[in-house]
């Protein structure tokens, strides 16, 4: 363990498509191995690592409400799915030698542990990483949201947002390229 690290407690924010492959959907299990190689490097640096993935991959609400779904069960569809995201990336972790736990809001005993805060802060303590799904636990809200959350609960000392949108703007980035101070 290094002594001279920046971050010592981290909170990855992944997309959902991340896992998706070539065509952003699905779960690509390559893409899992690729992913879970990466945040290996970073945590046998001694990092702390805590993630909290998205569910693009595999289900986009807006598709749904726009049909007239209600969107409180469009925003739990999207939950159940980051938990089967989190379940394939802790696979391709555990398949490569981390030590991980997922933790739920929702619960799901048989196949995550319920979130409770300090205990996701003792597994960190002990080198595991933690993977959050079901976002928040309440419709309404996005898995950003349940990033700068978590990352508030955890203690984490620096959020980093892997998703299509790579900064902060004060404008449409897909229009503009100008970035606010918060990421200058």
């Amino acid at each position: 363990m290094q002594n001279n690290l920046k971050y010592k407690r981290i909170l990855l924010k992944l997309s959902g498509e991340a896992l998706g492959g070539a065509n952003g959907s699905g779960i690509d299990p390559l893409e899992a191995e690729n992913l879970a190689h990466r945040v290996r490097e970073v945590h046998e640096l001694g990092v702390d690592v805590a993630i909290v993935i998205g569910a693009g991959n595999l289900w986009r609400g807006r598709a749904g409400i726009q049909r007239g779904m209600d969107r409180a069960t469009a925003d739990y569809m999207g939950m159940l799915a980051t938990v089967m995201n989190a379940l394939a990336l802790m696979d391709a972790m555990e398949r490569s030698g981390m030590v991980t736990r997922v933790q739920s809001a929702i619960e799901m005993h048989a196949v995550a542990e319920p979130y409770i805060r300090r205990r996701a802060i003792r597994h960190l303590e002990k080198g595991r990483i933690v993977i959050f799904g079901a976002g928040t636990g309440n419709p309404f809200f996005s898995t950003d949201t349940a990033a700068a959350l978590r990352a508030m609960e955890i203690g984490a000392d620096v959020v980093i947002k892997a998703t299509k949108v790579d900064g902060v703007y004060d404008s449409d980035p897909k229009k503009s390229r100008t970035q606010s101070a918060l990421t200058a």
